[in-house]
């Protein structure tokens, strides 16, 4: 069977190549419906990746954000129609200590092996979740992203010790809210804080106990436990903010993604006792987590709904180029595209 892929050749140049697809007895064959853009597609379209890593990784069919169709599946496991998400990680080896998601034999679609931009996806059963029908299919587009909050807590709650009266998310972006909405609905007893820099994103967060502009913090606010979700160049000052106002002993949970190398106050986080854990990625466990958790969770699917800012229905690479374009304008939500190419 001959699968078009829709590949990044170059920043900002998409292209169509034809791979063979071959579907043997342990396979399931599966259908794009809906896909989300990630920061880190984005990266790689507008070329904001070193030239070394795009040299690297390119060629290659971008996003890890999927919610697809049940084409065929040779293994019994899934009746032809079923809605499923698949799971991007795809691990190579097994591991009793070690995560799926950190082992570094592990391969990861739309990071050095082709995304889900295709005509069709080719899995096994274990890859794949199935959404039932109280998700939405433009929220189960980005499950992917909500299992990386649900990762984050469950090493979280691994580490952490167990006064968790305030929890403090800074990052008033799409991973702060789902991040804030999971703490939200897995700590129902914790007060949550959320930190950050737009007045008109912050209010986004009505569930929250509190929203404070970073700049503009009382004097005697503090918190247990915090959750960093800014990434980039508000990485430092954010860690840094973190440390002065959290509680001795408290976790930090470091979920932003830099380019660059962070310099952090070391003198503090050894005065404190602070614990810093990173977190990246998910496994299929956590995928599971995240739709039990708006499976059981109704209301938490519609705070979702308000992420989905824009639907782009992709018949063409032009439209593809538009989504992008669309995209990278927006400040807070998701673009989702209806692929029907």
């Amino acid at each position: 069977m001959i699968n078009a892929v829709y590949e990044l050749q170059s920043p900002r140049m998409f292209d169509v190549t034809y791979k063979e697809l071959n579907i043997d007895d342990g396979s399931v064959l599966i259908r794009p419906v809906f896909l989300s853009i990630c920061k880190a597609d984005q990266r790689y379209y507008q070329g904001m990746r070193s030239a070394d890593v795009l040299r690297e990784k390119l060629p290659m069919a971008l996003i890890h954000e999927c919610v697809g169709k049940v084409i065929l599946d040779k293994t019994g496991t899934f009746k032809t129609g079923e809605i499923v998400v698949p799971v991007p990680t795809i691990p190579e080896e097994n591991d009793d200590v070690v995560s799926e998601n950190y082992l570094r034999s592990s391969k990861f679609c739309s990071s050095g092996h082709d995304g889900f931009l295709r005509d069709y996806i080719i899995m096994t059963p274990d890859r794949l979740i199935r959404i039932p029908d109280e998700i939405s299919l433009e929220v189960a587009s980005f499950t992917e992203l909500v299992s990386v909050s649900t990762h984050a807590v469950s090493r979280f709650e691994k580490s952490a010790h167990k006064r968790r009266d305030v929890i403090g998310v800074w990052g008033d972006g799409n991973v702060g809210f789902i991040t804030a909405l999971v703490l939200r609905y897995m700590y129902p007893d914790s007060k949550i804080y959320i930190f950050g820099t737009v007045e008109e994103k912050l209010s986004y967060f009505s569930f929250a106990d509190e929203t404070y502009n970073v700049d503009r913090l009382p004097d005697d606010i503090s918190v247990d436990h915090a959750f960093e979700c800014v990434g980039g160049y508000g990485s430092q000052p954010a860690i840094n903010q973190i440390i002065d106002i959290i509680n001795p002993e408290g976790s930090i949970a470091l979920m932003g993604v830099s380019e660059n190398n962070v310099a952090l106050n070391t003198r503090m986080i050894l005065e404190k006792g602070i614990r810093l854990f990173g977190s990246s990625r998910s496994s299929a466990d956590d995928f599971q987590k995240a739709v039990d958790l708006m499976s059981e969770h109704k209301e938490l699917v519609r705070y979702f709904e308000y992420l989905v800012d824009g639907i782009v229905t992709v018949n063409s690479i032009v439209d593809l180029h538009k989504a992008f374009d669309v995209d990278f304008k927006r400040n807070f939500g998701k673009t989702v595209l209806k692929w029907e190419i």
